[in-house]
C-alpha cells in the first residue's frame, strides 16, 4: 500500500506537468501560426494598404486592453478556467476559418477583431490556471512556459516548410490546432474560478492605485518610455516577414524562430547580468539593440548581407528580454507590497494596450508613406525610421532615469 501511494504521489505531478506543459506548446502553437505571416498575407495576397495591415494588427491591442476585464469580471468569477479556454478556443476556431472567407478590409477587421477579443483572455487564464497547480511558481513555471516558446518555434518551422506564408492556410491550421485546444482543455486540471464572490472593480483590474508610483520621477520616465518602447517593436512584428519574403529571404518565418531561440537563452543569462549591471544599462543596452537590429535590417540583403538578418533576428533576446522583462521585474521591485499586483496591471495595460496599439497604426502609416507605388516599398527608409525611434527612446531614458539600483536576483 505504502509503495502504491508513493509511486501515484510522484506520478500525478508529472502528469499534471505533462497536461500543463502541452497546454501551454498548444496556445501559443495557435498564435504563431497566423500572427508573424499575417503582415504579409495581409499586404502581399490581400494587398492591403501598410495602413489598414496596421489597423488589423492594432486588434491584438485592443483585445490586449479589453481582455484584463473580461478576466476579472467574468472568467475569473463565473467559470472554471479549463471551461473558459475551451469555449473561447472554440469560437475562436469558427472565426480564424471564417477570416480565410473574406477579402475586404472590413469583414477582415472585424473578424480579427472578435477572434483576438476570444483569443488574448486566453494566456492570462493559461498562466493562471498553471499557477495555481505548481507548487513552487518560481521555479516550476518557467519550466511550463517554456513549451510556448517552443511551440511558437515549431510552427514557425512548419509554416516556412509548408511555404505557405502568403496565403490564408496558416489560419486554417490556427483553427485546427484551437478545436484540438478546445478538446484539450477540457481534461485539464480542474479549476474553479478565484474571484467567486469578490467585489472587483475596474479601477483594480486596470490596477489604477499604482498610479501613485508616478510620483518617483524615475518610474514615471520608465513608463513613458516603456509605452514609447512599444512602437518600434510593433515595427518589426508587423512587418519583418513580409519584408523577409519581399527581399526573397527562403523560409523566412522559419528563420524567423531564432528570435524565440534567442529569448529563452537570455531568459537563462539574466539573473547573471542583474547581479552585475543597474536597471538603467540594462533597459539603455535593451533599447540600443533595438536601434542596431532596424540598421541590420536596413542594410542587409538576401545573398551576401544574409547573416545580418540572422543577427538582427538573433538580438531578439536582447531586445525583449533587457527592456520588457526587466521592466516588469523592475516595476514589482519598485511597488509597495499592496500595490505589486496593481503596478503589473498598469504597466501591461500601457505597453501591451496602448504602447502596441499606437505602433500598430504608426507603422502602417509609416509603410504606406515609404511606399512608392504598389509593390514597391523602400524598406531602408522603413527601418530607419524605427531605429531612429528607438534610438530617440534609449535618450530620453538615458538622460532622465536616474535610479541605479539592481533588480534582484
Amino acid at each position: 500500500m505504502y509503495a502504491q501511494f508513493s509511486v501515484n504521489s510522484l506520478f500525478m505531478p508529472f502528469a499534471d506537468r505533462a497536461r500543463l506543459s502541452a497546454m501551454m506548446f498548444l496556445n501559443y502553437v495557435i498564435w504563431g501560426c497566423w500572427y508573424v505571416t499575417l503582415g504579409t498575407y495581409l499586404t502581399k495576397t490581400l494587398k492591403f494598404s501598410g495602413t489598414e495591415a496596421g489597423l488589423v494588427f492594432g486588434t491584438t491591442a485592443v483585445a490586449a486592453m479589453i481582455s484584463p476585464f473580461f478576466v476579472g469580471l467574468i472568467a475569473d468569477r463565473f467559470f472554471a478556467t479549463e471551461k473558459m479556454l475551451a469555449v473561447l478556443h472554440l469560437l475562436g476556431a469558427g472565426l480564424l476559418f471564417a477570416v480565410t472567407k473574406v477579402t475586404d478590409f472590413g469583414s477582415v477587421y472585424a473578424l480579427m477583431l472578435i477572434y483576438c477579443l476570444c483569443y488574448f483572455p486566453t494566456i492570462a487564464l493559461t498562466n493562471s490556471l498553471a499557477l495555481q497547480h505548481i507548487k513552487e511558481p518560481g521555479r516550476d513555471f518557467p519550466l511550463l512556459r517554456v513549451f510556448g516558446t517552443l511551440g511558437w518555434i515549431a510552427i514557425g518551422v512548419a509554416l516556412s516548410a509548408l511555404k505557405i506564408e502568403e496565403n490564408a492556410t496558416p489560419f486554417l491550421l490556427a483553427a485546427g490546432a484551437s478545436v484540438i485546444m478546445a478538446g484539450f482543455s477540457l481534461i485539464l486540471p480542474h479549476t474553479p474560478p478565484t474571484g467567486k464572490g469578490k467585489v472587483v472593480t475596474m479601477r483594480d483590474i486596470l490596477g489604477l492605485d499604482a498610479l501613485v508610483m508616478m510620483k518617483d520621477p524615475s518610474f514615471l520616465v520608465f513608463a513613458i518610455g516603456s509605452v514609447l518602447a512599444c512602437i518600434p517593436l510593433t515595427f518589426y512584428f508587423s512587418f519583418t516577414n513580409a519584408y523577409l519574403n519581399d527581399v526573397h529571404v527562403q523560409d523566412a518565418a522559419a528563420k524567423m524562430t531564432l528570435g524565440q531561440a534567442s529569448e529563452v537563452g537570455m531568459m537563462l543569462l539574466m539573473p547573471f547580468i542583474f547581479r552585475r549591471i543597474s536597471v538603467k544599462w540594462v533597459l539603455l543596452m535593451g533599447l540600443g539593440a533595438w536601434a542596431v537590429r532596424y540598421a541590420l535590417l536596413a542594410y542587409g540583403n538576401a545573398d551576401t548581407g544574409i547573416w545580418m538578418f540572422y543577427l538582427a533576428i538573433a538580438l531578439h533576446g536582447v531586445c525583449y528580454d533587457f527592456f520588457f522583462m526587466t521592466g516588469q521585474l523592475y516595476t514589482d521591485q519598485q511597488a509597495p507590497a499592496s500595490l505589486r499586483s496593481s503596478a503589473q496591471g498598469l504597466i501591461t495595460f500601457l505597453t501591451y494596450g496602448v504602447g502596441m496599439f499606437a505602433g500598430s497604426l504608426l507603422s502602417g502609416r509609416a509603410l504606406d508613406v515609404f511606399t512608392s507605388s504598389p509593390g514597391h516599398v523602400d524598406w531602408q527608409l522603413f527601418w530607419l525610421s524605427s531605429g531612429a525611434g528607438a534610438f530617440v527612446i534609449l535618450l530620453l531614458i538615458a538622460g532622465l532615469f536616474r535610479n541605479q539600483s539592481k533588480v534582484a536576483a
